[in-house]
């Protein structure tokens, strides 16, 4: 339900929709990264809660790269020149 209310949002403000994908797929990331880390903190084993952390922020920053891409472009055509 909340995901379909914010697909129309973005379809009545003419975003693309695969932006808005993408970053309900780096929010469920970060929610999974976040469950895995603390799980492993729980069990005691620290180093790899840090090590899956590290993971889910690389698979971040590569998920919003191209996102992080079309803003800097944007951005570049506002700037008069």
């Amino acid at each position: 339900m909340i995901i379909s209310m914010v697909k129309n949002l973005a379809a009545d403000a003419q975003v693309n929709l695969i932006y808005i994908e993408t970053i309900l797929k780096i929010i469920g990331i970060a929610y999974i990264a976040e469950f895995a880390s603390q799980i492993t903190k729980d069990a005691g084993q620290g180093a790899l809660a840090s090590k899956i952390e590290l993971g889910g922020k690389v698979l971040i920053l590569a998920m919003a790269v191209p996102i992080l891409t079309v803003l800097i472009e944007t951005i570049i055509n506002l700037i008069p020149g």
